[in-house]
Order: C-alpha cells, then sequence, then structure tokens
C-alpha cells in the first residue's frame, strides 16, 4: 500500500511539472499546487505508516523505520568496502589491497566496480521486491549504502537502460530509480537516458558468460556524445553478475568520448560468497 501511494504521488507530481501556470497568476498557482500536494501527501502517508508500518527489505518483518533491516537480515548482510582488488572490487582475504591476478592478466576496461554487497540469499530480495514486486521504495534502501561507495571524481551518473518494451510491461527502470536517489545523497548529476538500449535482449538468466556477451553485442547506443564527452562517468545498476550488460555499456560510453567509466551496484556476485 505504501508503495502503491508512492506511485501515485510521483505520477501526480508529474503530472504537475508538466502542466502550464494557467494566465498571469503563474506565482499564484504554482503556490496553489505545491499547497494542494503537501495537504493530500501528508495525511495519506500517515495513514500509510499507520496502517502499515514499516518492513525490513530483506524478510518484510516489522522495523522502527523505513529502509532499515531487521538484526537478522542485517547480520546476514555482506558489506564491501575499499579493501580487495581496486580493478574489480573482488575481495583478496586477510585485508588485502591491490589488484587480482585476473585484472592483472587481462586489465578490463571499465575503472572499477564498487559493490554496496555481496550478492546472496538477503541482498538478492531487494531487487526482486524491486523489479518483480513493485516495491519501488526499495530503491532508496539500496541507493543509500550505494552512495557511500561512490568513485572518486566521479562526473555523471548513467543507469543501464531498459528497452522500450520492458519498460512499458514494468513501468519503470530500477536503476533509474537507484540512481536518482544516489543523486540525491552524492551530488553527482544523473542522466538518467544518456544510454539507450536500442535493442531487445533475452533475460540473460541461466546463459553462459560467452552467450551472455553475444546476447548484448550492440544493444546499447549512447544518447548524445557530448554529454558523455570527456567526463568520469559512473554506470548504475542493481546486480552485477558476469558483467555481460555493463561491459556493453562500458564500450559504448567510452567510444563516445568518456574519459572513464566505472560502475556502481547495490550487490556483486562473488564466486563462493554468500550473505
Amino acid at each position: 500500500m505504501v508503495d502503491m501511494l508512492t506511485r501515485a504521488l510521483v505520477r501526480a507530481r508529474a503530472i504537475g511539472d508538466k502542466a502550464k501556470p494557467m494566465g498571469a497568476g503563474s506565482k499564484q498557482a504554482r503556490f496553489a499546487m505545491e499547497w494542494g500536494r503537501a495537504v493530500l501527501a501528508g495525511p495519506l502517508m500517515a495513514l500509510a505508516h499507520w496502517a502499515l508500518p514499516p518492513r525490513c527489505p530483506g524478510c518484510a518483518e516489522p522495523v522502527e523505520a523505513d529502509h532499515r533491516f531487521c538484526p537478522g537480515c542485517w547480520g546476514r548482510l555482506r558489506f564491501l568496502d575499499t579493501l580487495g582488488c581496486a580493478t574489480c572490487g573482488i575481495p583478496l582475504g586477510d585485508g588485502l589491497a591491490g589488484r587480482c591476478g585476473t585484472c592483472l592478466a587481462d586489465p578490463p576496461r571499465h575503472a572499477g566496480i564498487h559493490a554496496a554487497v555481496a550478492y546472496g540469499p538477503i541482498a538478492r530480495q531487494l531487487p526482486i521486491r524491486l523489479k518483480h514486486g513493485g516495491r519501488i521504495g526499495v530503491a532508496e534502501t539500496m541507493a543509500g549504502p550505494m552512495a557511500r561507495r561512490m568513485p572518486p571524481g566521479a562526473d555523471l551518473l548513467i543507469p543501464v537502460p531498459l528497452h522500450r518494451w520492458r519498460l512499458w510491461r514494468r513501468g519503470f527502470n530500477q536503476a533509474v530509480l537507484i540512481g536518482e536517489g544516489v543523486s540525491r545523497r552524492s551530488g553527482v548529476p544523473m542522466a538518467r537516458d544518456g544510454l539507450r538500449r536500442v535493442r531487445a535482449t533475452p533475460l540473460l538468466r541461466g546463459l553462459s558468460p560467452r552467450q551472455r556477451r553475444k546476447a548484448v553485442t550492440a544493444a546499447f547506443r549512447v544518447t548524445d556524445p557530448a554529454v558523455v564527452k570527456g567526463r568520469h562517468v559512473v554506470l548504475v545498476d542493481d546486480v552485477y553478475t558476469t558483467g555481460a550488460t555493463a561491459g556493453a555499456c562500458v564500450r559504448v560510453l567510452l567510444a563516445a568520448g568518456a574519459a572513464s567509466v566505472a560502475i556502481l551496484c547495490w550487490a556483486r556476485v562473488i564466486e563462493g560468497a554468500g550473505d
């Protein structure tokens, strides 16, 4: 119910933002519109919080406040930090830093993978609730820890895009929602349409790494190269698995003139790791 109200308020705000002021009294019209939003939003959200208390993003148990995990889920999350491989972010063990053997042998084109948590039973619940359950408030939960992992020197956030047909079916792009939260917290601007997915791609789940790379080849295009030229771009997504999608995005951004492209995500798959 809370997310339904949130979606309704987001749509109402979007309609209001697109509406043109009537007549010469534009200031009065804008004031009346903002006042009406506040009057409607306050009681609705208060009623929602009274009727349905905040719940843990991991297990849906009631918690004290929005975007907080219960002690059990919190203890099972494995938060990642700046230690580990300086390029791909994989933990090296015993607090070591530097670069892993894979990145030394075959340096990737991206400027680093910055994930908030390791993928596992609790971490994966958030993208599932967001993408398939329509719980858009979860995007804010994910954005907080991600903002703390923002790569230094970032100029611009660009979310991984959805194809228009998938966007139409889902109603939103989860990477855009997460990116908006990260942008508000970090102050780094976001170009929500910086990339376009020009070709529909199949679901990558269950495909081999080679099949994934083939599926996303030529699937992305930079909307306006002038926006990314010379910029240190941060690509925003929810989960990093094999890197096929992110890699395809990195390639087209660098080809368009981006100075560098780092990857920022909620969770990344680490072989043999759980929550």
